[in-house]
């Protein structure tokens, strides 16, 4: 009797592993599991994390980083200079760089990447800036791109940024394609606006926003980027994914344990879980930071630095805050 229940098992589970289902009135194949789910997490993942594993940047190997070669030695030792000079005298820091190859990244992504591997700013104020243009990209690629750390949003904004970018940068850049000098001019123009206390700057760059309004075309963005947003993207993607397997689970027969088998609309919730996860991993914020900004270091020795001004201080934390220009 044992031998005959044992066979008897070892047959289903023989007609089970070949896809096969007992079925009052016979047999019949079962239907297969779709693995949509697992070919969308799998593409979801590759798209948001495998570029952050992929990617590499310059060596931070000082607060002027000319990556691409366009510098004269003599104006980026004077340029250095002035960054360091301000480091000191606010505790905040700003870096300038070339980028040779951005690897296929709009400036936007690869710039509040570039300030996290490079740890710009203090640790726990995240008071850093990296100005930087990237000479190969094709035309109207190429920036200036403004990176703001999440503590300096408020007195820096994506519009004060954005009017820095076209007002002191892209004349020049327009003139004449003079690099380090738009480089310069974009750095004194941040410079000048990091230096006051917080409440001189907020009313500074307010003053600056309203003269650029009334001086140039109403048409003409202030924002960093253009087009639909990535995050936006991908949430459709998502809801479409999501309306689509609800849709495919009502109606299904049940399977053996009264569940539906397969396109169950019941696990959408996890779903949004997943998602979440998946785009918090790569998610960009812009706008204003939710801590503030962190005091006036007027006259502070910038405490934390790196010897010689040639590390970031332990900082790091941009969302995307900042502007672009179309050089």
């Amino acid at each position: 009797m044992i031998s005959a229940r044992f066979g008897l098992s070892l047959s289903k589970a023989s007609l089970f592993a070949s896809g096969w289902q007992q079925r009052k009135g016979g047999l019949r194949q079962a239907q297969p599991k779709p693995l949509w789910w697992l070919a969308f997490f799998l593409a979801a993942f590759s798209a948001f994390a495998s570029p952050a594993l992929a990617q590499t940047f310059p060596k931070f190997t000082g607060l002027v980083v000319d990556d691409a070669n366009v510098i004269p030695p003599d104006r980026e030792a004077a340029l250095t200079q002035k960054l360091q000079a301000f480091q000191q005298q606010t505790g905040r820091q700003l870096v300038v760089a070339t980028i040779a190859d951005v690897q296929g990244y709009p400036l936007e992504d690869y710039g509040y990447r570039l300030g996290r591997a490079w740890g710009v700013g203090l640790k726990d104020v995240d008071n850093g800036v990296i100005l930087f243009i990237a000479p190969n990209n094709p035309a109207g690629q190429r920036g200036p791109r403004i990176e703001v750390g999440y503590g300096l949003e408020p007195v820096l904004t994506d519009a004060l940024a954005s009017v820095i970018i076209n007002t002191k940068m892209m004349p020049i850049l327009k003139a004449n394609g003079d690099i380090p000098g738009a480089l310069d001019a974009g750095a004194d123009a941040i410079i000048q606006q990091l230096s006051m206390p917080d409440e001189e700057a907020k009313a500074a760059q307010a003053k600056a926003i309203q003269e650029f309004d009334r001086t140039h075309a109403s048409s003409q963005h202030r924002s960093g980027g253009g087009g639909i947003p990535i995050g936006l993207i991908f949430w459709i993607i998502v809801a479409v994914f999501i309306f689509s397997s609800m849709r495919r689970g009502r109606g299904r027969r049940a399977g053996p344990w009264g569940a539906r088998r397969y396109g169950s609309g019941s696990n959408w919730p996890v779903w949004l879980w997943v998602a979440s996860e998946i785009a918090s991993s790569g998610r960009r914020g812009g706008g204003w930071s939710s801590g503030g900004g962190s005091g006036w270091g007027g006259g502070g020795g910038g405490g934390g630095w790196g010897g010689g001004g040639f590390s970031g201080g332990g900082g790091g934390s941009f969302g995307g805050g900042g502007a672009s220009g179309g050089w």
